[in-house]
């Protein structure tokens, strides 16, 4: 397996695409406007505006157009300590050398923590979708390279991805040597086998990050943001920079060195992967990105080898319809053949899902098998390639109609990418000009040009073959009248209704 990110820089956004075998498995989009972000990670001191009792939940403005939202649940068990944490940065002393406070009850009540006006740190776990604001919490963490900070908690946890227990071990006794008093810590995958010097780095520039927070908390007026997220290539970069990425392309030079940068100081010996694409061409054209788009965000996304995927979306559901189409398999064996396409559809199914951040309930409709192994091994396969997946999910095993159910949470906003283009020609009017008038005004146009330095008419090669056909062919008859030779040149990208009249050195007319 091997991973390539790249990454298009535009003036407002930069587009970032990840690959997966040179498959495209995820895309991101950024703005580049700072008041526009409400990335998850992001850390902002908010004010409440209301609470709902009825949702034990309350409404924090962040600066969105549509304020956070804060369920009891994302109060966080220490709560109090984060509370107090704050007062304390507000009244300008941060000193966090206090014991813990209690933790709060499971199942409190949002009203007895939380009241109107109320100045809050939170942080974006979820960003907008849709009509809905951002899912905040105040139960704040700080990710690095190999740890997540974890204030007010004395828990050290390990990454279920780590399956050595003597490595287990290792790393947990390390960090409880060198964690800070009032200070858990998430052990991240990428942390195995890393020296002591290369955690306590990370954890003593989490910790500095961490009263970097509460320092700026003082004359702030809420809403505002505290403390950003990384930019996406970075995070994309801190979360999954392995010996698998292969390369990461980018078309921006300052990014390029902003990123070449940031490895530098996380995995000096990968800076080499970066690489900044040059020339006019674009680099998703390079790379073959855009076709990829296409094929995978339409309503139809075709399967290699045959077969397709029908993708419908209602409003509480996605439902996916497995089609063999005209794939060929064994004659005679059609439970063979389905589960074929069955296992095709769902490492298909899985891409998609993570590629187009599909959540909520998803049903897919894979082709029927009566054999119950092969229905158990069709659900061990998917579950296998949802794997690798960040969002959280869970599968049901196929029903006795071949249904599987999924659910899937969001992580990031809806891509909006447009598969079906506009009729250049009647721009969706359903009406297109009379063809006699294009002849029309070329005939004009020739009239009135300067004969002198040569004529060359560009048209559609629809356009060019009427002007052509014929043993006396109209472009015959326009050198008669005329009384010079037009070169007609048929061009692809040219509006069957459009022409351009140019002189031989390309000058246009």
């Amino acid at each position: 397996m091997s991973l390539d990110l790249i990454i298009s820089s535009k003036p407002d956004e930069d587009v970032i695409a990840l690959l997966k075998d040179k498959k495209l498995i995820e895309i991101h989009t950024e703005s580049k406007e700072e008041d526009k972000t409400f990335a998850a990670g992001d850390i902002f001191l908010g004010k409440v505006k209301r609470t709902n009792p009825g949702l034990n939940s309350a409404f924090v403005n962040v600066g969105y157009e549509k304020d956070g939202f804060l369920h009891y649940s994302d109060l966080g068990a220490s709560y109090k300590s984060f509370e107090k944490a704050a007062k304390i940065a507000l009244n300008g002393k941060p000193n966090f050398d206090f014991p813990i406070e209690p933790e709060i009850e499971k199942h409190g009540k949002i009203k007895d923590f939380i009241s109107a006006n109320q100045k809050l740190l939170v942080q974006v776990t979820k960003e907008p979708i849709s009509s809905k604001g951002p899912k905040v919490t105040t139960e704040i963490t700080l990710p690095g390279r190999y740890l997540v900070l974890i204030p007010f908690s004395n828990k050290i946890s390990v990454s279920q991805k780590i399956e050595d227990p003597e490595e287990k071990n290792r790393l947990t006794r390390l960090i409880e040597s060198i964690r800070p008093k009032n200070f858990g810590v998430i052990i991240r995958t990428v942390a195995q086998n890393r020296k002591v010097a290369e955690l306590n780095q990370d954890l003593q520039e989490l910790n500095d990050k961490w009263l970097s927070i509460y320092q700026r908390v003082k004359d702030v007026k809420p809403p505002k943001k505290i403390l950003g997220e990384l930019n996406r290539a970075s995070a994309i970069v801190r979360d999954l920079l392995n010996e698998t990425f292969n390369s990461i392309v980018v078309d921006d030079e300052i990014m390029y060195h902003d990123l070449k940068e940031y490895i530098g100081k996380i995995a000096p010996d990968r800076t080499k992967i970066i690489k900044l694409h040059k020339g006019n061409s674009d680099v998703f054209q390079a790379y073959g990105i855009h076709k990829q788009i296409k094929a995978s965000f339409g309503r139809k996304v075709d399967m290699q080898g045959g077969g397709y995927l029908i993708i419908d979306h209602a409003e509480a559901m996605h439902v996916i319809d497995v089609n063999s189409g005209n794939r060929k398999g064994k004659e005679n064996d059609a439970e063979a053949n389905a589960l074929q396409v069955n296992m095709a559809a769902a490492e298909e199914v899985a891409r998609v899902l993570r590629l187009r951040d599909m959540g909520g309930i998803i049903a897919v409709d894979f082709i029927d098998m009566y054999n119950n192994e092969n229905n158990m091994k069709l659900y061990k396969f998917l579950k296998e390639k949802m794997s690798t997946d960040r969002a959280k999910h869970n599968l049901i095993p196929p029903s006795k109609f071949g249904v599987v159910e999924i659910t899937r949470q969001r992580l990031r906003p809806v891509t909006e990418i447009e598969t079906k283009e506009t009729c250049p020609t009647c721009h969706g009017t359903g009406e297109v000009q009379a063809a006699i008038l294009i002849t029309d005004q070329i005939k004009h146009a020739i009239k009135s040009a300067d004969k002198s330095k040569g004529l060359v008419l560009q048209v559609h090669p629809f356009v060019e073959a009427y002007f052509k056909k014929g043993l006396i062919s109209r472009q015959i008859k326009w050198f008669f009248q005329y009384k010079t030779w037009i070169k007609i040149e048929g061009k692809t990208a040219k509006h069957l209704l459009y022409f351009d009249l140019k002189n031989k050195n390309g000058e246009e007319i």
